[in-house]
């Protein structure tokens, strides 16, 4: 998102009612326990919801971390299945408990935890502790711009992509070293790929628990629509009824399927195509049973969005600790630690340095499919819209619109009125008091 999209936000006051949290995809994780109070025991507490099924990944940066300071050691604590467990339980420490160092925030949860001042600016925090913040992508860095300064650090970053089981495409006669370039043309290509695929559905999306909303923000835009113009809720425009309606088409056809578990579904065969995380890449590189290729998502540009999760530090905890989990995070996200946590996971690596780094670029060169997410976040990809990230439960309150329209097959206008008349129902609740 680039920074004018806060500026507006800066009038606003601390005593927004915005709680409900929504995010994109994450990894699962068991229980944990929590942090150890305003002083702590001298650990620094990383709440993490291991996204990209991380937590081994995450213990070996830790474990180097604790090997170089062996004076400031750091405890991974598992902070919940997702991104929205992890806000809630952050929200209880909020209220009383143990308050940990670090936690991860995701696309949405990061900017309410900004605007009620739960969660510290880092601006201050870079210059202390001497963190080159300019080493992080631009545009990833600039998601989480607010009043004129930075509450999250880059951490797991993705955008959505496609995946095609190349085999299948090969012998549909389709091409393999792109995408379809718009919707349309899936709609095209997708009776030849069921075919070529023993009529099994071109495409599988996540449903509207698994974040279908993030999905499908790029289709909407791509048809002309959008959730909302920065405030003003949009689910009843044109082109975001087309868009809804083609969803639903789809899935009626059999060409789209929607499904809770769909990386599962792509990774047995069951489906030729995904629509999904880049930081599902990792996992599904090691579970599908085929070969497959990355693409774009369709445009016209831009047809997809960012995604994933930063790191924030608390605002409640000692400028000591502050400093010190500041450090740690600057660790966490180092050359290093981004290379190796994104060629394991797929999530894209947020230090431009990576980039340039030789080893990386080679690794790039011999993995295409870990490339394509790169070049998407500067030529296909726009900041997401303000009823998703902004507004409380925009993305759960979306998500479960959208399974209305494409599995239960209720009425795609009447849906989309009642999405505009509950997203503008929180945004003057929430919202435009404290603007």
């Amino acid at each position: 998102m680039a920074f004018s999209r806060r500026s507006l936000l800066g009038m606003a006051g601390a005593g927004s009612a915005a709680a409900a949290l929504a995010a994109c995809a994450g990894g699962s994780t068991s229980g944990g326990g929590g942090g150890e109070g305003e002083e702590g025991d001298g650990t620094i507490q990383f709440w993490s919801n291991h996204p990209g099924s991380s937590k081994d990944l995450e213990q070996t940066i830790i474990d180097a971390w604790n090997e170089e300071n062996p004076d400031n050691q750091a405890q991974l604590i598992d902070g919940g299945a997702n991104y929205e467990e992890l806000g809630q339980k952050f929200n209880a420490a909020l209220a009383g408990g143990g308050l940990p160092d670090l936690i991860v925030a995701s696309d949405v949860t990061w900017f309410n935890f900004a605007f009620t001042g739960a969660t510290a600016a880092l601006d201050d925090l870079w210059t202390e502790a001497e963190v080159d913040s300019d080493d992080f992508v631009d545009t990833l860095r600039e998601d989480y711009a607010y009043d004129g300064k930075h509450y999250g650090m880059p951490y797991s970053r993705s955008t959505t992509l496609m995946y095609f089981n190349t085999e299948v495409l090969e012998k549909a006669g389709l091409p393999v070293d792109r995408g379809p370039e718009t919707w349309e043309e899936f709609a095209e290509w997708a009776p030849k790929i069921k075919e070529a695929g023993g009529g099994k559905p071109a495409l599988t999306i996540p449903d509207g628990s698994n974040y279908l909303d993030w999905y499908f923000q790029g289709m909407i835009w791509t048809f002309g629509g959008n959730y909302s113009q920065e405030w003003t809720p949009s689910f009843t425009e044109q082109g975001s009824i087309d868009a809804a309606t083609f969803l639903q088409e789809q899935v009626a056809a059999g060409n789209i399927a929607i499904e809770a578990d769909a990386n599962n579904t792509f990774a047995i065969g069951n489906a030729s195509g995904l629509l999904q995380s880049t930081g599902s890449l990792g996992g599904l590189t090691d579970s599908a049973e085929f070969d497959f290729h990355t693409t774009y998502l369709p445009g016209p540009t831009p047809g997809a969005c960012t995604g994933g999760a930063g790191i924030a530090i608390p605002d409640g905890i000692s400028d000591e600790r502050k400093v010190m989990a500041m450090k740690f995070a600057d660790f966490l996200t180092s050359t290093k630690n981004t290379i190796m946590f994104s060629q394991a996971t797929g999530y894209m690596p947020v230090r431009k340095s990576a980039m340039e780094d030789p080893e990386e670029a080679k690794y790039l060169e011999e993995n295409p499919n870990a490339m394509t997410a790169i070049r998407q976040l500067n030529e296909n990809t726009a900041p997401q819209d303000y009823a998703r990230v902004f507004v409380s439960g925009g993305g759960q309150r979306i998500g479960a619109g959208l399974d209305r329209i494409a599995i239960a097959g209720e009425d795609v206008a009447a849906v989309m009125e009642d999405l505009q008349n509950e997203t503008q129902e929180v945004i003057d609740r929430d919202i435009t008091p404290n603007l």
